[in-house]
């Protein structure tokens, strides 16, 4: 029972550290709005690469092997790779573009997204409490879509880029971190052409960039890689619903950001929007409670 206990323990912690980290990233990004954000996307992918390979060689070369040798494996990494690689790159350009409130709409989102793949792609059903859930969130949305003054592209691009991954990932069943090192090992030369041929005028390999620029976008493998890691690690401690629990520290603290570091706007239209999907949120977050309790006591 103590070693359930402890196990448990440091897997809130290592789920606190990660969604933590992923939320306090745009403090990190600002730090690299002197850089096209196409350039930040291409040294993101070619550092991750690096680094993922790096840490998933001791004790997972058999994943890398299996993956790298599988031709069906290949296409599919391909694809959640361009779809990671879009995700970090709206999110990228989000944030130095000064529409992080935006983009921490987009992680709001974003689990109701998957709510609705799991209903179309695996048949899964909604309760009375989780359908209402959906509907408040929806509203939310609308209302935002209808009353914002544009599009909120940037929402609905991160949303459903990581949906769609998600529900890929799900589907594959792939052990997460070499996954997604082979992911970013084949979008790599991609970025890699795209930096020293393409249009980025001096973003290849720290050419025009200062010893601090340089060092920054080579952290940004390692900021990549150490979250997931704290994820993995997290995820094997406590059960799914329960890290379910910790997914919105991250656009909260995005949010907060936005508003409060970066003074972003925010309007009577984003409160609105915003209450309506927390509504949302709280009533699915309720109802994940209650089946768990129900399980524990079962």
């Amino acid at each position: 029972m103590k070693k359930i206990i402890e196990q448990n323990t440091q897997g809130i912690i290592y789920a606190i550290l990660a969604y933590v980290s992923w939320g306090i990233l745009p403090l990190f990004w600002k730090h690299l709005d002197a850089v096209p954000a196409v350039d930040i996307l291409a040294h993101r992918v070619i550092w991750s690469s690096f680094f993922t390979i790096l840490f998933c060689l001791p004790t997972k070369r058999d994943y890398l092997k299996k993956y790298f040798t599988n031709p069906k494996a290949i296409v599919i990494l391909t694809v959640t790779g361009i779809l990671v690689s879009g995700n970090w790159g709206v999110y990228i350009y989000a944030i130095n573009s000064g529409q992080v409130i935006e983009a921490s709409l987009g992680y709001f989102i974003n689990p109701l997204v998957s709510i609705m793949l799991g209903m179309i792609f695996f048949g899964e059903r909604l309760n009375r409490t989780q359908f209402a859930a959906l509907l408040f969130a929806m509203a939310g949305v609308c209302y935002l879509t209808f009353n914002y003054g544009h599009f909120p592209w940037i929402a609905f691009a991160l949303a459903l880029t990581f949906g769609i991954y998600g529900l890929l990932k799900k589907k594959m069943n792939y052990d997460s971190m070499s996954a997604l090192a082979v992911e970013t090992t084949l979008i790599a030369p991609i970025a890699l052409g795209y930096l020293i041929f393409g249009v980025s005028g001096g973003g290849a390999f720290f050419i025009d960039q200062s010893v601090s620029t340089s060092m920054l976008l080579v952290l940004t493998g390692v900021i990549t890689t150490l979250p997931l890691y704290w994820f993995g690690t997290a995820a094997v401690r406590i059960p799914l619903n329960s890290i379910g629990f910790f997914q919105y520290i991250s656009p909260t603290i995005n949010l907060i950001i936005g508003i409060f570091i970066f003074h972003e706007t925010f309007s009577t239209t984003h409160a609105i929007s915003f209450s309506l999907i927390w509504i949302g949120l709280g009533l699915y977050i309720g109802d994940m409670a209650v089946k768990l309790k129900r399980k524990n006591n079962a």
